[in-house]
């Protein structure tokens, strides 16, 4: 089963709508390893069928482990308990029932009915972690939500005056391009897209095809078509959500360079409302949203409690006695009190905590 996880983590970010699946088949009698398989970029074909493949006549009584309860819906293809039962599986160890309405606990009653012998918990919680995304998505209407801050020592995500801090050295800025080859799409907002002209891609040698959707929160189209985003939606995807007020003329403009604007619900201010947001990128299929925004954004979504899991990275340099913008506001700082702690990493002179909302 963590052979299985482990692929299933291969392609995180890549798989969406899909929930990324791992599955291994193993001989009953002598525990070899027949096949593995990891869901396909794009969602299809599922795990399950490509394990079988590569099994052949050898999988007729042997164990399948998988990530996630197999699916018992027909889609595009058939279900994956059929291609199961048809291959003459004897046993299926599974370490997540699905929450999806379509399966349910379905995948795992057509195939106890068809004679095959179904365990399920083994490593749940990894699995839950691994596949919370699909899970909010089919549960809440949204994609989980990642948030990332970076801070000084002494809490500053920006120093009093105009100069940029460097806060983290190239570790975690390693890990962080990691992280983001792992999501389905990066959101900022509208104040970091045009403080800072991120790129937002992945720059990891030999990943730069792993680079996500871009999305920005503009609620009146302040992003520029001369900006690094807009110059490069043609490469990688831009996805600008602004409001129905939102001037026509820059919508056009941005439009012209393959960015995508898309109008959504607007909330307090005038601004754009995040709940209707995220539910508008769940309709879409995002499972995986990794927000690199400021502490702006952080404390926004914080209060609209969007947010199932921070890492806040700290690197050794202090803003200074004149202080700056605090990263982290009151009620962001009241849901991580209430987050367990998931993960510790040294990442070189950096330190890279990850809270998360309980699974």
């Amino acid at each position: 089963m963590r052979l299985a996880l482990a692929l299933g983590r291969r392609n995180l970010g890549r798989t969406w709508p899909n929930p990324s699946v791992g599955a291994v088949v193993v001989a009953p009698e002598t525990g070899t390893i027949l096949s593995a398989a990891v869901t396909a970029p794009g969602g299809r074909p599922h795990a399950e069928t490509q394990a079988l493949a590569q099994a052949g006549a050898a999988a007729r009584g042997a164990t399948l482990y998988v990530t996630l309860e197999p699916c018992s819906h027909h889609g595009r293809t058939p279900p994956c308990s059929e291609a199961i039962i048809a291959a003459g599986i004897g046993r299926v160890v599974s370490a997540l029932e699905d929450p999806d309405p379509r399966v349910a606990g379905r995948g795992h009653g057509l195939l106890r009915a068809a004679g095959v012998t179904v365990e399920t918990g083994l490593c749940r919680e990894e699995a839950a972690r691994d596949h919370r995304g699909h899970v909010t998505r089919v549960t809440l209407g949204r994609p989980m939500l990642h948030l990332k801050l970076a801070r000084t020592r002494d809490g500053f995500a920006a120093g009093a005056g105009t100069e940029r801090l460097r806060i983290t050295g190239p570790v975690a800025d390693g890990a962080v391009h990691l992280w983001r080859a792992h999501a389905d799409a990066i959101l900022v907002g509208i104040g970091t897209a045009r403080a800072d002209d991120p790129s937002l891609t992945v720059r990891l040698p030999g990943l730069a095809a792993r680079s996500p959707l871009r999305i920005v929160l503009d609620s009146d189209l302040h992003l520029s078509p001369a900006s690094v985003l807009a110059r490069t939606a043609r490469d990688v995807p831009v996805l600008v959500l602004t409001t129905r007020s939102a001037p026509v003329h820059a919508r056009r403009a941005l439009e012209s360079l393959g960015v995508e604007v898309l109008p959504v619900a607007t909330g307090a201010q005038g601004l754009i409302d995040l709940p209707a947001a995220l539910a508008v990128l769940g309709e879409r299929g995002l499972t995986r949203l990794c927000s690199e925004g400021g502490p702006r954004l952080a404390e926004s979504l914080a209060q609209a409690d969007l947010i199932d899991a921070v890492t806040l990275l700290t690197g050794p340099t202090t803003a200074g006695p004149e202080g700056g913008l605090p990263a982290i506001g009151p009620v962001l700082a009241s849901r991580i009190a209430a987050f367990a702690t998931a993960e510790d990493l040294v990442l070189g002179q950096d330190r890279a905590v990850t809270y998360e909302r309980s699974v």
